[in-house]
């Protein structure tokens, strides 16, 4: 096979059966305008009303960002391939989507994060709380995790764009993953892979010790002081969501990238489920990503 450094690849798709990719379609596109609709309400009531113009807020409205950017990163492709059976896609396709994908899922790991600071400070410090969490400072901290996020997605990138890589290769998946392209590489990507370890692991434990550090000192004040226990209402809904969300990504991204999307792991694991969902829709499901996970996010109780 011959190598190349900008080779097509061919995206396995969801499903096998040809004559069902509208019902698939159908089903996908919806889901999409249901999440680009609720993203943008959400969006347009916060900057709105005035009474939602607080450091919780711009938080949440920052992760509705997020996930706004990051459902359109994947899904528009995989809408083109089930609606034109087109599944091929250029390495220049390919390294644009690695790129912002990582850009927008490194931005939920930190965007948890400020909101976690945001909240030991109102649990906390009270009184100091409007000073601490001025409107500068909450921008700082958006911009800052902005700037993180895409350096580190660029060096991911850039590190791909040295590989060749073999010509007209499937990847099992509806999009493209950092994975599937290293087993594809005809370079030796060893050392490249173990770098992108290092930072992904440190993208991912230094946010989530200060989230344990802050929920340690919020914990702390409130068995210190009882009256404080109605507080942690506003803590739950964001607690919930960084032990899914760690949880998941830990199970999935620790060990080497190349191994991560093993050919066993890209089936559903669950029997039971995937009977389900073929008596349901009628069709065979391959290739869905065990990253794939959706997270609820923070939403704030009055």
């Amino acid at each position: 096979m011959n190598c190349s450094k900008n080779p097509d690849f061919v995206l396995s798709g969801l499903s096998r059966d040809p004559d069902k990719p509208q019902l698939l379609f159908g089903l996908f596109l919806a889901l999409y305008l249901l999440s680009l609709l609720g993203n943008s309400l959400l969006l347009l009531a916060i900057g709105a009303d005035i009474h939602l113009h607080s450091p919780m807020y711009f938080f949440l409205s920052q992760l509705s960002l997020v996930n706004l950017c990051f459902t359109t990163t994947t899904a528009p492709k995989m809408l083109e391939t089930l609606w034109t059976s087109n599944r091929s896609t250029s390495f220049s396709e390919c390294l644009a989507q690695l790129n912002f994908f990582a850009v927008f899922a490194d931005m939920d790991n930190l965007l948890l994060t400020a909101t976690a600071i945001s909240r030991y400070a109102a649990i906390c410090h009270p009184l100091h709380y409007p000073l601490l969490m001025i409107p500068c400072r909450c921008a700082l901290l958006v911009g800052g995790s902005w700037g993180v996020a895409h350096s580190v997605s660029l060096v991911h990138a850039l590190l791909l764009s040295q590989f060749s890589f073999y010509n007209n290769q499937e990847i099992p998946h509806f999009f493209c993953a950092f994975g599937p392209l290293f087993r594809l590489s005809c370079s030796d990507t060893h050392l490249s892979e173990d770098l992108m370890m290092v930072l992904t692991g440190l993208l991912g434990i230094v946010p989530l010790l200060c989230i344990i550090s802050s929920y340690a000192h919020i914990f702390l004040a409130v068995a210190q002081d009882p009256s404080g226990k109605q507080h942690l209402a506003t803590c739950s809904s964001h607690l919930s969501t960084v032990i899914l969300f760690y949880s998941s990504v830990f199970a999935t991204y620790l060990k080497s990238p190349s191994a991560s999307h093993a050919s066993g792991e890209l089936v559903l694991r669950n029997k039971d489920v995937e009977s389900s969902l073929k008596k349901v829709l009628g069709i065979e499901f391959i290739g869905i990503p065990q990253d794939e996970k959706v997270y609820p996010y923070l939403c704030p109780r009055k």
